[in-house]
């Protein structure tokens, strides 16, 4: 386990995060460093920016899975490494919206 993993992971269990959020937190930000091949703690907004693209365009991911992924990296920056993490720079997508239903009269 990594100096950062091990970080976060006590930081989660200190806040009484559930262990599958834990989870899912942990790999939000083990895929951002593999896609990088960088430690995450040494990525610039840019990146996470074209990440989140990434999430969203090419692997076509949810809008709830994204958003899910990005609060476990908001998570990683904000509480484990005590960095400024604006909100406006890394927006949550919106959900995907129901088609409208035609009535037929």
């Amino acid at each position: 386990m990594t100096h950062l993993r091990k970080m976060m992971l006590e930081e989660l269990q200190r806040r009484n995060y559930a262990q599958s959020t834990a989870e899912a937190y942990i790999l939000a930000l083990k895929e951002l460093a593999r896609y990088h091949r960088v430690p995450p703690d040494r990525l610039r907004p840019q990146q996470i920016r074209e990440y989140q693209v990434h999430l969203l365009r090419d692997r076509k991911l949810s809008p709830q899975t994204v958003k899910q992924r990005m609060a476990g990296i908001r998570f990683f920056y904000v509480h484990t490494l005590r960095r400024l993490f604006p909100p406006n720079e890394f927006p949550y997508p919106n959900p995907d919206k129901p088609e409208p239903k035609s009535w037929t009269y």
